[in-house]
């Protein structure tokens, strides 16, 4: 018999378009208001379950700078995250600053903020 184990790392729900709408908002105001003059400009973009953030921080830079990604399990307030590590170039599963693997796409942001800080 096969158990069924919880991973936030795994799986997820299709983000709709009124969802994603409304997240796409959310992080541009929160990084708007938190890290003016820090980028240039955001990408955030979605591909099932998956909301990626990425930031330019030189107005032609080609390349953006990785902060992280978004899974969504349906609820807009408990999302889960991985963060982007430079050393492997890849997302890495992380926990949020309350010590969850849930959290808001604002608490997210914030996160992977840590390169637009230098």
């Amino acid at each position: 018999m096969r158990t069924w184990v919880y991973n936030p790392h795994v799986g997820g729900v299709k983000i709709r378009p009124a969802v994603r709408l409304r997240t796409e908002r959310r992080i541009r105001a929160y990084a708007q208001a938190h890290y003016d003059g820090k980028f240039t400009r955001l990408d955030i973009r979605f591909r099932g379950a998956l909301c990626y953030i990425d930031a330019y921080t030189e107005p032609r830079q080609v390349v953006p700078l990785h902060l992280c990604r978004l899974r969504y399990f349906g609820d807009e307030e408990a999302w889960t995250m991985a963060f982007y590590t430079y050393s492997h170039e890849k997302y890495e599963p992380c926990v949020f600053g309350n010590g969850t693997f849930q959290g808001t796409p604002e608490e997210a942001f914030e996160i992977g903020a840590i390169y637009l800080k230098s």
